[in-house]
């Protein structure tokens, strides 16, 4: 059975924790491919809430294996924390799969990105002061930590003193901040040796071996295809590829086993941090969309920008991911407007624009073309099948459909798990 891949559209916060648990009962695996502690899936089981930000959301999933690719960036505390809340719920975590190539996120990377943050002022991105940025830094400068070092106390420490021989003389000169010990860093993560032992894996084996078997591996992306470091909205991105070629970079899975990539979209749209939104409603409805629908980031909680839907972005997600299907998110928001407008192209100096701007600047001064959709005043949230919605909701769905170039094969109608209208089988 080929493998499945799972990305975010818009700029993150589509829903993809939902789609991940509801997918997570007919597939094998749930790999987590890039990103760190900087994303966040909320996922609703019954009358249960679960705030996830560095495992895979298929760990609420009894019959499936979770697993940490080696694309991600992992801060130990943070994984452990997270895996003793869930153990605290009753949630079995002892098939956690972590790959030994996955790099790590120390002190010294939360440290620096807080203060380099704080150094851009009114230029900053918005970053999480996570360490993620400077973490994937040094796996590209190839002066990074990875999980299997843990294991071998001479390289670990040889690899932290040599960092923080640079890195401090950053922080005491540049920033005015204190030097970070290299010992404290070394018997910090010393001591996550054993607990984390027990997890580690070849996990590009593992997955590939599970292929072979013919087993489901389905690949979940955090953030989204506009916050992707090489075809997002430059420099107001994360510093990893959430688009669908990550996922083979990040777990070791060939493009030529990928049999589908679905697209997670809101039915309107959301971003958190800096950086140009088109269709971004600072009124009445940005306020509506915003308490309706929870929007208030799960890893941040920062309140998330919203606007409407946004077809440009769609169309340019199904082309940079190759698509085969959508699934659409929070319909069930979107109840109670008389008229919805959505963003069908942009104004940009005078010019008509129907797709996704490649320049930066014109990107920035874009403003959102709309075309008015009626809306529909029904409860929605008890709905099974597609015909059961509303006639203005279909209408609302097969126009979005049409505007963004892949069919959309399941509708999110209300959070909780069951709360899925499904049109077409992933699995099929």
């Amino acid at each position: 059975m080929p493998a499945l891949v799972l990305v975010g559209a818009q700029w993150g916060d589509e829903g993809k924790g939902k789609a991940t648990d509801l997918l997570g009962g007919s597939v094998d695996y749930v790999v987590r491919y890039q990103g760190g502690n900087n994303a966040g899936h909320t996922v609703v089981v019954g009358d249960q809430k679960y705030a996830l930000h560095l495992l895979p959301s298929g760990i609420l999933s009894p019959t499936c294996t979770p697993v940490i690719g080696n694309g991600v960036v992992i801060d130990p505390a943070v994984l452990f924390s997270e895996l003793v809340g869930l153990q605290e719920r009753g949630v079995d975590t002892s098939k956690l799969l972590v790959s030994g190539n996955a790099h790590l996120i120390t002190p010294y990377h939360r440290t620096l990105d807080k203060v380099s943050e704080r150094f851009l002022g009114k230029r900053k991105i918005g970053t999480t002061g996570r360490g993620i940025g400077p973490a994937y830094a040094d796996k590209i400068n190839r002066v990074g930590i990875r999980v299997q070092d843990l294991f071998d106390e001479s390289i670990l420490r040889q690899k932290i003193e040599a960092a923080l021989h640079d890195k401090n003389q950053i922080l005491v000169k540049l920033y005015n901040r204190r030097a970070v010990p290299a010992e404290l860093v070394v018997e910090e993560y010393l001591g996550y040796a054993e607990k984390l032992r027990p997890f580690v894996a070849d996990t590009v084996l593992v997955l590939n071996e599970a292929l072979e078997q013919g087993k489901v591996v389905l690949m979940e992306g955090g953030q989204g295809t506009l916050l992707d470091v090489d075809h997002g909205t430059y420099p107001f991105v994360t510093s990893s590829n959430p688009t669908a070629g990550g996922a083979c970079t990040g777990t070791g899975i060939g493009p030529t086993k990928i049999d589908r990539v679905i697209g997670i979209l809101k039915a309107y749209t959301t971003r958190v941090g800096s950086g140009p939104f088109p269709t971004e409603l600072l009124d009445a409805d940005g306020e509506a969309l915003r308490r309706i629908g929870g929007e208030r980031g799960v890893t941040t909680g920062r309140d998330r920008r919203c606007g409407w839907f946004d077809a440009p972005i769609a169309r340019y997600a199904t082309r940079v991911n190759g698509l085969t299907d959508f699934f659409l998110t929070k319909l069930d928001v979107l109840t109670g407007w008389e008229q919805i407008p959505v963003c069908v192209a942009y104004e940009i100096d005078g010019r008509r624009v129907e797709e996704l701007p490649y320049s930066q600047t014109d990107f920035h001064h874009a403003k959102p073309i709309y075309e008015n959709l009626p809306g529909w005043s029904e409860d929605i949230t008890k709905a099974q099948t597609f015909e059961d919605l509303p006639k203005n909701a279909r209408a609302y769905v097969k126009a979005l459909e049409e505007m963004s170039g892949a069919p959309i094969s399941a509708i999110g109608v209300g959070p909780g798990r069951t709360e899925t209208i499904q049109i077409n089988s992933f699995l099929s």
